[in-house]
């Protein structure tokens, strides 16, 4: 599996290289985008599980930009950064674009980290699921072709103690 992906969109220059030099120790691959032009291209090159977009940006706001990343990526985690935040917005966010989180502008470093390391850690227990699921879905199809192939083989006979029954026609061959 490859590292977590996360992507920062925001138009203004100092604010990107901030975070990268915040985050430049992370553990997880980090992108930085100066337009939702951009970062549409971003998205579409490589893996990315979290967007990070600023809200007050000159082409798209960020809160419209979420929304198409729900709608083309709708696995990816969406976050809104904002120093303009409303309670209108807030609920807009949640129920339209189903932002996962809010970070404000200007953000405290430990909090920004914490929040992001919180999120890249839904992120692989996400995967990890996954993972499992996908294991399950294939030993049931497993389980499901062998009792096909022979009926009642996973069929156990107990006597009035529990003790498991073996039929001793099983051992006649040996």
């Amino acid at each position: 599996m490859s590292k977590p992906g996360v992507l920062f969109v925001d138009d203004e220059d100092n604010v990107l290289n901030a975070l990268r030099r915040i985050l430049r120790k992370e553990k997880y691959a980090v992108y930085f985008c100066r337009s939702v032009e951009a970062a549409k291209e971003m998205l579409a090159k490589n893996e990315i599980d979290v967007v990070v977009s600023d809200h007050l940006m000159p082409s798209m706001n960020g809160l419209s930009f979420l929304k198409l990343v729900k709608k083309l990526y709708p696995d990816v985690i969406r976050v809104l950064l904002t120093g303009h935040a409303d309670l209108q917005m807030a609920i807009e966010a949640i129920n339209e674009g189903e932002v996962f989180r809010f970070l404000t502008k200007p953000w405290n470093e430990l909090d920004l980290k914490v929040s992001l390391r919180q999120i890249i850690d839904f992120v692989e227990l996400r995967r990890e699921n996954q993972v499992l699921q996908d294991t399950v879905q294939k030993q049931r199809a497993l389980i499901e072709k062998m009792n096909q192939e022979h009926p009642g083989i996973f069929r156990v006979e107990r006597d009035e103690t529990g003790a498991i029954v073996l039929d001793e026609d099983m051992f006649d061959g040996l």
